[in-house]
């Protein structure tokens, strides 16, 4: 400790008398007692106020600069020591050593500039304003080629000085990407596998700029995804590959590198993990298995990495993905329904996998999860019948399979996603279905439910969903059961309520719904209509310039079929209806003008 305090008061009047021997001595004490004690060390240092004399000392020309650096470098692994290492004004002479060719200087000032940029944002300003970031790109360019163990040595701590000065800071990242940084660092990463310390620098640089949009763009311009993948199958330690996984998951959001991972064998790598993972109960083995399905669907996301691996719902790996949906494993469940889910963005696809018995497998997987099942399987399985079951030739097979019992089985599901999933899967299997239409809208305890999540005001979508799906009922049946079922369940303030929707799909939907309840049910509604305020309604959206041609149009429909009621006819006579529709015939939607005309006459005749 003496020898501490004798060091830091000499190294005080260095300035004025600065013999290279004993400033040596010096720092070599206090790189002594940072080595036995680094937190210790650093509070006295800080006290000293020799921060400041290290600034000076910072000079090419100097014999001890290396030292000097090493000694900010040895200071600055503690949090509270690198704000003062900023305010020494530490930052710009050590910038300026960057320039220098010794190598032991370089080394030391790497290490020195990263630990002081370590989750320091003052640090980080500090290197940006005085363009140390500039600088190491530049070596890391020039030392890239070379695989001797000290220019290896010195890539790492550059490479790791750019990581602290860019983690979680987009504006850096996106600074580094400019400079051309992401191809140097693949580059770095295919001459230098072998190193297992650069390598990590790289995986964790990589990881960090992966997350940018604007830097997918960049590494789709390499061969990342090769070198990855090569890297990926000799890896053994699960740490190891868990850390090239981070990087690939971000990468595999992109289309076009989707597809060079597809190209450069990562999918049976990935198949390989499941195969050796799935029986396992190790923790290492149950994350790895998540993380190599998760990965799995990622890449069949993409529309041309999707048709490469499933070639057209014939090839070997989609073959396998559909073996993991009656696993044991919840998790591979999960990824094989989500695959079908991908996999059925288009006809061709949903009916070859229709016609294939896919809706078989997740019908007895959806069957797996009706008691206390996992949420996220039912979500995933639901969500894959809901895309099957677009297109029209499809909808008769699924329900003839018995697909509409087996989803309404989650009517009594209280989880929001499910409950959406479920309400979008029996709107598309009803689609112009009218006899599917008719069973489910006549059956007053579904319907019951329907309207009670119609008033899930915490949860949008399912509110929107069910909504939707009563209007369906209504307009795919035309049955006058159907119309009375959803009258006794409170069903009808609910599509008047919709009929206001900022979304012109369900508010055009609604009005056909309500159009086709005047026509064929008016007494049975003609109270609830009275009370939803209907009429009101109907003057708004007419008047308003805002409205949709097709709203205007079915609305003028509606008023006509609302005369046919007495007690609403009062009411559209009350409401000056007459002067609102005349203003319609010069309307610029023909269809829109010519049912003003037939409105106008019949509101003329009723009157």
């Amino acid at each position: 400790a003496d020898n501490l305090s004798d060091a830091l008061k000499k190294l005080k009047i260095t300035t004025t008398d600065s013999r290279a021997d004993s400033l040596e001595g010096c720092l070599d004490c206090l790189l002594q007692a940072l080595a036995q004690n680094n937190m210790e060390t650093s509070e006295k240092i800080q006290k000293s106020g020799v921060l400041q004399v290290f600034a000076s000392l910072l000079t090419p020309q100097s014999s001890c600069t290396a030292k000097v650096a090493n000694i900010i470098a040895e200071v600055a692994r503690n949090e509270f020591m690198r704000n003062p290492c900023v305010d020494a004004g530490l930052i710009p002479p050590l910038v300026q050593l960057l320039n220098c060719k010794d190598q032991e200087v370089l080394l030391q000032t790497g290490r020195a500039l990263g630990n002081i940029c370590y989750d320091s944002h003052e640090g980080r300003n500090a290197v940006d304003h005085a363009g140390g970031a500039h600088i190491v790109v530049d070596h890391i360019r020039s030392l890239c080629s070379k695989t001797d163990p000290a220019s290896e040595k010195l890539l790492t701590v550059f490479c790791g000085m750019l990581m602290n000065y860019s983690n979680e800071n987009d504006t850096l990242q996106s600074q580094l990407i400019n400079m051309g940084v992401i191809p140097t660092l693949v580059k770095l990463l295919g001459i230098h596998c072998q190193n297992a310390a650069l390598t990590e620098m790289c995986l964790v640089a990589f990881g960090n700029l992966a997350e940018l949009e604007s830097s997918k763009e960049q590494f789709a311009y390499t061969n990342i995804a090769e070198e990855l993948v090569k890297l990926f199958k000799k890896q053994i330690e699960h740490d190891k590959k868990e850390m090239i996984f981070e990087v690939l998951a971000p990468l595999a959001e992109n289309d076009v590198i989707k597809l060079q991972l597809v190209e450069a064998g990562l999918v049976e790598c990935l198949l390989e993990i499941v195969q050796k993972t799935v029986d396992s109960d190790k923790e290492d083995d149950i994350a790895e298995l998540k993380t190599a399905s998760d990965l799995m669907v990622l890449l069949l996301l993409g529309d041309d990495s999707l048709q490469k691996l499933c070639e057209g719902g014939k090839g070997g790996v989609f073959q396998r993905v559909l073996s993991w949906i009656p696993s044991n494993s919840h998790q591979l469940q999960l990824a094989g329904a989500l695959a079908i889910a991908n996999f059925a963005r288009n006809d061709g696809n949903c009916i070859h996998m229709v016609d294939n018995g896919i809706v078989q497998k997740l019908m007895d997987l959806l069957d797996r999860h009706v008691e206390d099942g996992n949420v996220t399987v039912q979500h995933a399985a639901l969500s894959a019948l809901r895309n099957l079951a677009i297109p029209v030739v499809n909808k008769a097979k699924m329900l003839s399979a018995g697909v509409a019992e087996a989803v309404l089985k989650f009517l009594r599901s209280e989880m929001p996603p499910v409950q959406f999933k479920l309400l979008g899967t029996l709107r598309m299997l009803i689609d112009a279905q009218a006899e599917a239409a008719e069973q489910l809208g006549k059956n007053v305890k579904r319907v019951a439910r329907l309207a009670e999540w119609c008033e899930a005001k915490d949860h949008a979508g399912v509110m929107g969903e069910s909504n939707r799906l009563l209007s369906a009922l209504i307009r795919h049946s035309k049955s006058k059961d159907v119309i009375r079922t959803i009258v006794q369940s409170g069903g009808i303030k609910h599509l008047v309520t919709v009929a206001t929707s900022e979304h012109v799909i369900m508010q055009n939907e609604a009005l056909v719904a309500l159009a086709l309840i005047a026509a064929l049910e008016l007494v049975t509604a003609e109270k609830d209509l009275e009370n939803a305020q209907l009429v009101q309604i109907l003057h708004r959206l007419l008047s308003d310039d805002r409205s949709a041609p097709e709203i205007k149009y079915n609305s003028m429909v509606l008023i006509c079929a609302l005369i046919g009621s007495e007690p609403l006819q009062k009411e559209v006579q009350s409401m000056a209806f007459l002067e609102v529709i005349s203003k319609l015939r010069s309307h610029e939607n023909k269809t829109v003008a010519q049912q003003a005309s037939l409105t106008e006459q019949r509101l003329a005749v009723e009157s």
